[in-house]
């Protein structure tokens, strides 16, 4: 399965052209000028920079959304957004029947604005953006999550997710796939492309990977045992 890398997503990212309205919001996410540092100056050693600086804010393409809602789709309940930027993966999911549907988002200049947009889309009183840090999320009840963030806190973020989530949530990557999970489902190509994780599927495997790893070691045990 070809998942991709994420050299090569921001090999894609670089070379789009996004235009006077997405530059117009990624100044108003993140102001103008640290967006043209990271893209001419942090880009290349973008692992090694602090992790605050690691989730530049560049909005969703309607590509990469519609790959989101293709991979949601069937599904219901609520739906929680962890970074949620201007919010559109929020509203796109409230329109499609996901409620509650909520959108975590440090930046407040953001959360603003996708405040607006649901106001625009007279949304604003079904759809709730909160700003909140999203390690701090109790996600035990969210049986959908969506997910645009860096590969360095993507690997952070899989520890907490698969300790909180119920047995029967998804959670749908979009532009960056986690680092260690195998996705059950993949949607569109290079930078729009999406990857949706079963929490059953991601825990079974870890423990059938335990359980090999006690094996294992047992054996090892006995083998010693028999050489004495």
């Amino acid at each position: 399965m070809d998942d991709g890398t994420p050299d090569e997503v921001f090999a894609d990212l670089k070379s789009r052209d996004l235009g006077a309205w997405g530059v117009a919001q990624i100044a108003a996410g993140t102001g103008l000028a640290v967006y043209a540092m990271w893209v001419g100056i942090l880009q290349p050693g973008f692992r090694k920079v602090p992790l605050r600086l690691q989730v530049p804010y560049i909005p969703a393409s309607k590509a990469q959304v519609q790959n989101v809602m293709t991979l949601l789709r069937g599904r219901k309940g609520g739906l929680a957004d962890l970074g949620s930027g201007d919010g559109r993966i929020v509203l796109k999911a409230y329109q499609q029947g996901f409620t509650p549907a909520v959108g975590y988002e440090l930046n407040p200049w953001l959360v603003r604005l996708a405040r607006f947009y649901a106001w625009r889309a007279e949304c604003h009183d079904k759809v709730s953006y909160r700003r909140e840090d999203l390690w701090k999320v109790d996600l035990t009840e969210c049986k959908n999550v969506t997910v645009f963030l860096a590969p360095s806190v993507l690997s952070l973020l899989q520890d907490k997710l698969l300790a909180e989530l119920p047995r029967d949530a998804l959670v749908v990557a979009g532009r960056f796939p986690f680092p260690d999970w195998t996705p059950c489902r993949v949607e569109g190509h290079g930078v729009d492309r999406a990857w949706a994780y079963s929490v059953k599927t991601l825990r079974d495997n870890s423990q059938n990977k335990d359980e090999l790893t006690v094996t294992e070691r047992d054996d090892e045990r006995t083998k010693e045992e028999g050489s004495t």
